[in-house]
């Protein structure tokens, strides 16, 4: 069975984004305010300048005949500041509190300006512009417009810049401290996939009260689980023991009968409870791993599986490799090539077996000529106690763990067992194992 792996953020991933949106926000949404405060709030130097220009030009426009004003209006025009004559009064103006306090610093800096009825206004075509105007001895309007260079918003862009260094520096730590806090966690999810392979690890007690209570409630719930499949092994080896000494006085006493009907009868029982229990065993045997892999030459092994079935007169073929080998559990391999080439014969008569090589995969293959298996029962068939009759006959050995055992020792070598049905008809059991990358090609 092939395993899925959902790409999603860790734990770790997740906190440290949910810092890092955050942090984020905080930085634009001050930034943005402080610009926009910084914009409706002129500096002190240019409420100075600004003060300073509007008392120039009011004194030189009131010193000048009337004619003679639009023409000075444009010789106080810079690049900073925009000048207008108009011989109307000014309209009456409603300043906002942002613009009255704008218009208070101008005013500090030249109080004089505050009997001109000075008001100021946002140019709404350009928001980073600032309009006004003031009302002459005479009557007539001075109009003026203040333009924001493009020096200040490299400024603001040096300025947030550096802003960023101490955000970065937050981000930094935090994430520092966030996967120092889920340390405990990344050994707690280490020892959970080592337990999952039949190892038992006892994580130390670390981190904040609630991990340190989870840790606590992990390793008792751990040391439960092994304390069960212990007993449960010891069990089930004490059973074993019992079931095999009367196994053995019956063949004994199988010998005394002298009917050779009812001999051969009672022997077939005899050894099909003997398969059963062997298959109950070694299905039910405990989570710990008994048999260690070693280097194995696994052609030679199957190889030799089926030499021993032709010796008892099956018609049973191998094809393939005269020399393969691999870090493998020899014992519980050939048991689940022994169970595969069983239920061939048991459903087809005859099995061929194939052992091959293609890149870093060894394929293990056992075809029969049998009826198959209906589509929607792969599946079904590959769980312990499962059988596709719908009722036990008279030929149908054993207890339905055949297939389980296989499935359960080839997931011990991280390879997969899958069944299909052959075009040319009979079942094709295969179990693919992986070479690690750094075997050559054979």
């Amino acid at each position: 069975m092939r395993r899925h792996v959902r790409g999603s953020l860790g734990l770790l991933g997740r906190l440290s984004a949910i810092l890092l949106l955050t942090v984020t926000l905080e930085f634009a949404i001050g930034a943005l305010i402080y610009e926009r405060t910084s914009q409706l709030s002129l500096q002190e130097d240019e409420a100075r300048r600004l003060a300073e220009h509007l008392v120039i030009a009011r004194k030189l426009l009131i010193e000048q005949p009337a004619p003679e004003r639009p023409a000075l209006s444009l010789q106080l025009t810079t690049d900073r500041y925009d000048v207008h004559w108009s011989p109307s009064a000014p309209p009456p103006q409603q300043l906002s509190p942002e613009l009255e306090r704008m218009r208070r610093q101008v005013v500090v800096w030249e109080p004089s300006l505050e009997k001109s009825s000075l008001w100021l206004r946002l140019n709404p075509a350009r928001p980073a512009e600032i309009n006004g105007g003031l009302r002459l001895s005479d009557g007539s309007s001075l109009y003026f417009a203040m333009h924001n260079s493009g020096g200040k918003w490299a400024f603001a862009l040096g300025r947030m810049g550096l802003a960023l260094i101490p955000v970065i520096a937050l981000l930094i730590a935090g994430w520092l401290l966030i996967r120092q806090t889920l340390a405990p966690l990344r050994d707690l999810t280490h020892a959970t996939h080592k337990i999952g392979r039949g190892s038992e690890v006892v994580v130390p007690e670390a981190g904040t009260n609630d991990v340190r209570n989870l840790i606590t409630a992990f390793n008792a719930m751990q040391a439960r689980i092994h304390r069960l499949i212990d007993e449960r092994t010891e069990t089930l080896a004490a059973v074993g023991h019992d079931l095999r000494t009367p196994l053995a006085r019956l063949q004994l006493r199988l010998e005394m009968v002298k009917d050779d009907e009812v001999q051969q009868a009672m022997a077939g029982d005899l050894e099909e409870m003997g398969s059963m229990l062997e298959s109950l065993l070694a299905f039910l045997g405990g989570e710990k791993d008994p048999e260690p892999p070693v280097r194995t030459d696994i052609a030679v092994s199957i190889a030799t599986v089926v030499d021993a079935f032709q010796d008892h007169g099956d018609d049973v073929t191998y094809d393939g490799a005269d020399h393969l080998e691999m870090d493998v559990r020899s014992l519980s391999l050939r048991r689940a090539v022994r169970n595969l080439i069983e239920n061939a014969l048991h459903y087809g008569q005859r099995a061929r077996v194939s052992v091959q090589r293609k890149g870093h995969e060894v394929l293990i293959r056992v075809d029969d000529d049998g009826p198959g298996i209906p589509r929607e029962r792969l599946e079904e068939v590959l769980r312990p106690f499962s059988r596709l009759d719908d009722a036990r006959q008279r030929n149908t050995r054993g207890l339905g763990l055949g297939l389980a055992i296989v499935q359960k020792a080839v997931a011990a070598e991280g390879g997969q067992l899958t069944l299909a049905n052959r075009p040319e008809g009979g079942l094709r059991a295969e179990i693919c194992l992986h070479l690690p990358r750094s075997v050559g090609r054979g």
